[in-house]
C-alpha cells in the first residue's frame, strides 16, 4: 500500500499519468471514493498518460466509455447506478477491456466480480480539497512497484 497527497487537481492528474506508465493490457483498477473525490479526474490523468486524445467524461449515465486513441484501450466504467453484480456482468466489460486497461468507478461495489489481480485506488478529500490517494495492490499487483516518482 502506498499513499500520495495531492493538494491540487493537477497533482491528481499527474499522479495518474505517472501510474499510466506502469500499466499493461489486462490491468484492472478499482476506484473507491465518495462523490466528487476525484475518480473521473484521476481517470483523465490515466488517459493522458496512455496517450488518449479525446477528453474523458464521467460514464455515470451511460455506464461505460471506451477510449481507443491511446497506446492501448482504456475502458472507463461507472457502476454507481447498477443494482447488482449481475447487471455489471451483463455489461461484459472484462471482455471489452481484455486488450486494454479497465477502470471501474465505485468498483468496490462489484469487486467480487472482478479479477483478484487488480489495483484498488482509494480517495479521501480533506476540507481544503487536498486529496489523499492510496494505492492498494491485490493479487499479482503486490509484486509490482507502486513507488511513483513524485
Amino acid at each position: 500500500m502506498t499513499t500520495y497527497t495531492c493538494p491540487e487537481p493537477s497533482d491528481t492528474m499527474a499522479l495518474a499519468g505517472r501510474l499510466a506508465a506502469h500499466l499493461r493490457p489486462g490491468d484492472v483498477l478499482i476506484l473507491k471514493g465518495g462523490l466528487g473525490a476525484g475518480k473521473t479526474l484521476f481517470t483523465s490523468g490515466l488517459a493522458a498518460g496512455l496517450g488518449v486524445e479525446e477528453p474523458v467524461t464521467s460514464p455515470t449515465f451511460i455506464l461505460m466509455r471506451e477510449y481507443r486513441s491511446g497506446f492501448m484501450p482504456l475502458i472507463h466504467v461507472d457502476v454507481y447506478r447498477l443494482g447488482s453484480l449481475n447487471e455489471f456482468e451483463d455489461l461484459e466489460v472484462l471482455d471489452v477491456a481484455r486488450d486494454g486497461v479497465l477502470v471501474v468507478e465505485w468498483g468496490d461495489a462489484v469487486e467480487t466480480g472482478l479479477p483478484s489481480d487488480h489495483l484498488r485506488v482509494e480517495f479521501e478529500v480533506d476540507d481544503d480539497g487536498t486529496r489523499t490517494i492510496t494505492l492498494v495492490p491485490m493479487g499479482s499487483w503486490n509484486g509490482r512497484s507502486l513507488e511513483l516518482v513524485r
